[in-house]
């Protein structure tokens, strides 16, 4: 197979064709980062009171964290929120005191680390959000672990859940010091009960990465099992000029460079913009992962990782659907491990004008006695039934072992999930199949509007993003049953009520 012409390999292997790229690439990215709209202040304040690695000689405990945070989002109110104007002009500004999108307008503000305890706990669950997003993606997965017995916390990684700013800066060791804090915190909470980390994009590498320090003797404790959800295991190869970029976004005058979407602030609990350097970190932190499990699976074959549960859609325009078997599951020893992968709906992908590639890794996956894992793909019963079915596929096998019917089923119009989905129930009062009764509150999930070009306040793109999980309980149940017996073969996990 060909590689991409603007892979890092196809730049040394062709000297002078990948400086011109390399080039051309770059005075691109210089003419298109200079437009869009004004940076805001919270797109340019710096805040000073961020957890970060160098910090972590003097904030050495989770309580000594969530101080620290007390005085971020402090400093958050004074230098962003405070000189934001409120109104009507400023209803769908997240930094606008009373707006329709404040935080605090919401049930609790989620963009804030949570805990929550038991006693006696079963285990400890470390639950990491994704890169430019806040707790509120994990909370409900963390209430359900918590009600069945587990102490829970849900960690604000640093430069997350006050203003986009923070990612000008932050890097992916700020993140992965954190996360140590956070699982040394559950330790001593549980004791020798198990510790279960729960990563979603950019949180699952983190999560691996942990794990391999304590597979390594540099952190402790090793955890019992992963849940890997929407995994940042591999990037586009164009990511790599990330760090390019960020570089020439100190000449005076590329400053916009520093940027690589600069957007309205709408979500509550998530941000649109996203900074150059969210990017270089992702793709750095992810390259770490990635050779330090190849090279664990070379010394440590028989025990690579605890058992790890990743759980995927099909359709994914985020992050590398190939990267979780090349450079993860395929690694791993035999018989431990498991693929959860959400399909499209076939009942729907019968139009050239809706796919360009319908099947993507279920296609690869499905009946390659090759794999060394178990393989459970949710989908259609059949190319005309909207209703879907779990079939299960054992390791070095090429059938399917059994089927189970779910009692669930595509909803009209809806002809995939997406990256962001996955952990999110229908009932999401954020993002969810049906706004919430309180019509004070804001909701961005479905909805189904058409009319003339240039009407809608919010990003046509964005509308079009299923942001919740049609079959969300099926997950919980698989998530609630892997965390109680990593590894385990389910027995019936049809969803139940929440």
């Amino acid at each position: 197979m060909p590689r991409n012409a603007t892979s890092p390999e196809c730049l040394t292997a062709h000297p002078r064709r990948g400086l011109r790229l390399l080039a051309a690439a770059l005075l691109f990215f210089s003419l298109s980062g200079c437009g869009g709209p004004p940076l805001q202040p919270w797109h340019t304040e710096m805040l000073q009171e961020e957890f970060t690695a160098a910090k972590a000689a003097e904030v050495r405990t989770f309580e000594g964290y969530l101080r620290l945070e007390e005085r971020l989002f402090a400093e958050l109110d004074k230098k962003v929120i405070a000189p934001t104007p409120t109104g009507p002009a400023h209803a769908l500004v997240r930094y606008s005191r009373g707006s329709a999108a404040d935080p605090r307008k919401q049930p609790a503000d989620w963009n804030r680390s949570f805990e929550l305890p038991s006693d006696p706990p079963a285990g400890g669950v470390l639950l990491l959000h994704g890169m430019s997003d806040s707790p509120y993606s994990m909370r409900t997965l963390g209430e359900s672990l918590h009600r069945r017995g587990f102490w829970v916390v849900g960690l604000r990684l640093p430069g997350h859940g006050t203003a986009p700013s923070g990612l000008l800066d932050v890097q992916w060791e700020d993140m992965a010091a954190a996360v140590r804090l956070g699982v040394e915190h559950l330790a001593a909470k549980v004791g020798s009960r198990p510790i279960h980390l729960v990563g979603y994009s950019t949180g699952a590498p983190l999560a691996l990465n942990f794990t391999l320090d304590a597979l390594e003797g540099k952190a402790a404790p090793v955890p019992a099992g992963l849940v890997l959800v929407s995994p940042a295991i591999g990037l586009h190869p164009a990511a790599a000029l990330a760090a390019w970029k960020r570089r020439l976004a100190f000449v005076p005058g590329l400053g916009a460079l520093a940027w690589l979407a600069v957007e309205r602030e709408f979500d509550p609990f998530k941000y649109n913009s996203f900074t150059t350097n969210a990017g270089e970190q992702v793709h750095r932190l992810t390259q770490s992962v990635a050779g330090r499990i190849e090279a664990r699976a070379r010394s440590h074959p028989d025990r690579v990782l605890p058992p790890t549960l990743v759980v995927k859609s099909n359709a994914d325009a985020t992050v590398s659907t190939d990267a979780v078997v090349d450079r993860l599951l395929a690694l791993l020893e035999p018989h431990r491990h498991e693929l959860l992968l959400f399909d499209i709906n076939r009942c729907e992908a019968k139009s050239i004008l809706l796919f360009t590639d319908p099947r993507a890794l279920a296609t690869r996956v499905v009946g390659d006695r090759r794999l060394p894992f178990t393989l459970t793909l949710v989908t259609n019963e059949s190319p005309q039934s909207p209703a879907v079915v779990a079939r299960r596929q054992e390791p070095f096998s090429a059938e399917v072992s059994r089927t189970e019917p779910l009692g669930l089923a595509w909803q009209p119009g809806v002809i995939s999930l997406s990256h962001v989905a996955l952990p999110f129930p229908p009932d999401d009062i954020l993002y969810g199949q049906r706004p919430p009764e309180s019509e004070d509150l804001l909701f961005l999930g479905q909805m189904a509007i058409q009319g003339e070009r240039g009407l809608l306040t919010l990003p046509l793109e964005w509308l079009l993003r299923l942001r919740h999980n049609p079959f969300y309980d099926y997950l919980e149940a698989r998530v609630l049953a892997w965390v109680a017996n990593p590894g385990a073969q389910p027995a019936g996990t049809s969803p139940t009520a929440r």
